[in-house]
């Protein structure tokens, strides 16, 4: 599935369905090909997609610490996508930021 966020405050935001579906959950959303971001909801969304990037940032930089040798036969480096959440995250993000101060909603899958 493709998920495309539209609004009349913003260009459109289109994301592949793993993507889409990851960024709605942490945003609190259950994924669905069709719904709405309401205004009054946004805040918390942005919140839930900060923090969710700054544990996501934090984890790609323990991942780049070199690790003691006596450690590293221990413990399994954690595999990171090439892509950080934040790069994935960012026009949705912008999108966000900008329908809230025009008090427009996010509509997708209509």
């Amino acid at each position: 599935m493709i998920y495309k966020f539209k609004s009349k405050a913003a260009g459109d935001v289109i994301m592949m369905g793993p993507t889409g579906d990851r960024v709605l959950g942490l945003m609190g959303r259950e994924p669905a090909p069709r719904g709405i971001l309401l205004v009054a909801d946004m805040p918390a969304a942005l919140a839930a997609l900060s923090e969710a990037i700054a544990r996501d940032e934090a984890l790609r930089a323990a991942a780049a610490q070199p690790v003691p040798p006596d450690e590293a036969a221990t413990e399994p480096a954690p595999t990171l996508e090439p892509i950080s959440l934040r790069q994935r995250a960012w026009p949705l993000v912008e999108m966000i930021k900008r329908c809230h101060a025009e008090d427009e909603p996010i509509v997708w899958g209509v």
